[in-house]
């Protein structure tokens, strides 16, 4: 169930995803029994903030892991584009790329066009984080309008350590 303007809900299903990644691997985000699952939606090569972001994913995945959490990280960019951060970066997490509009849309994301046609080839989603339950259910929605707000990774997993060890529902679910 969404929202009027298509954002997922808390404790409602997770409308999948189909993600195409950077390895040729096809996976699908928001499948019941695939356990715990992190998300993240960010703006692509362009951006500063992402890069800083994900570096600090980079160093945390192992931890995240260990919670018992995938993770599956997604921009608008194109193949190329996607392969050069990880290259520039090292990334070894699931790296996504060509994020559609449609799909933006229906996960109720942030979406912008590019400043200068250097930043971007074309509109992007801007950051979300979300925390999916192992039924699919969405757990936490983290949605930004901007680069500059983010939940901080460190401070996410211990909040998800706590809820999982001790079975908190999701909040914020008042209609």
């Amino acid at each position: 169930m969404s929202t009027p303007t298509g954002k997922p809900e808390a404790g409602t299903r997770f409308p999948a995803l189909n993600v195409t990644l950077t390895s040729g691997e096809s996976v699908t985000v928001g499948e019941p029994g695939d356990g715990w699952h992190l998300l993240i939606i960010y703006r692509g090569k362009h951006c500063g903030r992402c890069k800083k972001y994900l570096n600090t994913l980079e160093t945390l995945q192992d931890q995240w892991r260990s919670a018992g959490f995938g993770i599956t990280t997604v921009s608008a960019d194109s193949l190329e584009k996607a392969q050069a951060d990880i290259e520039q970066f090292g990334w070894s997490f699931p790296v996504g790329y060509g994020l559609s509009e449609p799909d933006m849309r229906r996960l109720g994301l942030y979406i912008s066009d590019p400043l200068t046609p250097d930043e971007a080839d074309g509109r992007f989603a801007e950051p979300a984080v979300f925390c999916l339950r192992p039924d699919a259910t969405v757990q936490i929605a983290a949605l930004s309008n901007g680069p500059s707000a983010r939940p901080d990774l460190a401070e996410l997993l211990d909040g998800m350590i706590f809820t999982i060890d001790n079975n908190k529902p999701a909040r914020g679910t008042v209609r």
